[in-house]
């Protein structure tokens, strides 16, 4: 497709992001939705939809809902009801779907994203909630699907936004945030490989200018993030390809192919009319009152951005140190505790996203999983602060042994042998032997070349296996340089 082609157009998306709410039990009874259990254990008469079984609303669900509502800033419906969508897949054993239909818990609301071109305010339609469906299994076996039902009824929530992204950047970082958000306030783990965590895109174009929306399809069940872009650009050129041909886009549903990057249609596209909607017989309408939902947003926590001011103000920490700390919900609550005891605030941002977020790396963990307790690690901060031992040093080898000891850093420092040395005649001896040893680098830096200071101050370093103290150090040869 040409440059010219593309320029022609542009892109409108609307995204459907199914999030999995963090209950032990499903929407509408006690079966456990506990991920990784065998085929067909997380059922019962509810779960399968039998004659004469009456289902009962997840209260914790219901908060849930109403917790991410707020976070995103919508208004909170308060008189609900749930309603049957009817519609035929074998791994939805009632023949429909429990859902909401006219009457979403949460209306409108925004999530902010950040992109190469600066911020921008996501519209979202709806916050609704429903049960999931089961799981078609196509690849055991050649001549049959099998089908688990151990998801089915599982409590989610769906998040609409308004069709106003215009590219798979935009997506990309509207999901992104949107994970963030969900994990943030404990909705949802965020787990798109385990399926917590779903994406549909609703993807058209139209030429640059026009006001009326294009035909648009739906890429369903994208479980990654990166997926979400990809499919969307795909889509974007598909679409761009078949008008420039002459073609009709056709309203359908897709599914995307991660083996080879593109889509491919599933089925054309349902009309909401087609799921014959109506209030569910069985469940009871449900009021909100307002001590309730009160009760719910005193309990939230500082979001995201909100505490990305709060790192800047109190804590005088740069953007940028507050944005890697607000990155994580578990990251951020790292860095409060240990502020709690420490005040060298600098300090924690700089061991937290370097040493130690890069030990946790290496050991394939996050700042959930940290087991330094944050009265070590101001102690070892503090170390390094009254120069007792070297930041380099300490990094290297005494963070490793108090991840695993939460030990006194200064006993364990002193079993290493790293403590520095502040006696002067054995510095003094250090700093004489490197003198001695580089006579031509004495001569260049006599001559002007005041740079190579460094390159003593490491010979320093290697004759005292890192104890001498680099300041005093430097000052010693700068004074015996001199002369």
């Amino acid at each position: 497709m040409s440059q010219l082609a593309a320029d022609k157009y542009e892109a409108v998306i609307g995204l459907e992001v199914h999030a999995q709410l963090k209950t032990n039990s499903k929407l509408f009874c006690g079966d456990s939705i506990a991920f990784g259990a065998a085929p067909n254990t997380h059922i019962s008469p509810i779960t399968m939809g039998h004659p004469g079984t009456l289902p009962k609303t997840n209260q914790l669900a219901v908060e849930y809902a109403i917790k991410l509502g707020l976070a995103c800033g919508c208004e909170i419906e308060k008189d609900n009801y749930f309603a049957r969508k009817n519609y035929f897949y074998p791994d939805l054993p009632k023949g429909y779907q429990i859902s909401q239909h006219t009457t979403p818990i949460c209306k409108g609301g925004t999530v902010t994203i950040h992109t190469s071109l600066g911020s921008k305010d996501i519209a979202l339609n709806r916050i609704h909630m429903e049960e999931d469906a089961g799981k078609s299994i196509h690849d055991l076996h050649d001549d049959i699907t099998c089908i688990d039902l151990n998801r089915a009824g599982t409590p989610l929530v769906e998040i609409v936004t308004e069709p106003c992204l215009a590219s798979s950047e935009e997506a990309y970082q509207y999901v992104t945030e949107l994970r963030r958000l969900v994990q943030w306030i404990d909705v949802c783990d965020g787990n798109m490989e385990e399926g917590s965590l779903r994406c549909d895109a609703n993807v058209s174009i139209r030429l640059k200018g026009a006001t009326e929306l294009g035909t648009k399809v739906e890429v369903k069940n994208l479980n990654s993030i990166r997926n979400v872009k990809k499919a969307i650009d795909f889509e974007i050129e598909r679409m761009i390809r078949v008008v420039e041909s002459g073609g009709t886009i056709t309203q359908q549903t897709r599914s995307f192919d991660a083996t080879n990057d593109t889509t491919f249609s599933i089925r054309d596209k349902e009309e909401a009319n087609d799921y014959r909607y109506f209030a569910d017989p069985d469940l009871a309408p449900f009021h909100l009152t307002n001590d309730l939902i009160d009760g719910i947003a005193a309990q939230m926590p500082l979001l995201p951005q909100q505490l990305q001011l709060t790192l800047q103000e109190k804590y005088g920490l740069s953007a940028y140190d507050a944005a890697q700390l607000t990155d994580e919900k578990a990251t951020a609550d790292y860095f409060l505790s240990v502020a709690a005891v420490a005040q060298q605030f600098k300090a924690i941002a700089n061991w937290m996203l370097g040493p130690i977020r890069q030990y946790l790396n290496e050991h394939q963990q996050s700042f959930a999983d940290c087991t330094l307790q944050p009265a070590t690690f101001a102690a070892l901060i503090q170390l390094v602060e009254e120069g007792k031992v070297n930041f380099s040093i300490a990094s290297a080898k005494l963070l490793p042994v108090l991840m695993h000891t939460n030990g006194n850093p200064l006993l364990e420092a002193e079993a290493l042998n790293i403590v520095q040395v502040s006696d002067a005649n054995e510095l003094d001896n250090w700093v004489q032997t490197a003198i001695n040893n580089m006579p031509d680098k004495v001569a260049e830096y006599k001559k002007g070349k005041k740079g190579l200071i460094g390159l003593f101050v490491g010979e320093v370093k290697k004759l005292s296996k890192g104890k001498a103290d680099p300041k005093v150090v430097t000052t010693l040869l700068q004074e015996k340089l001199a002369n």
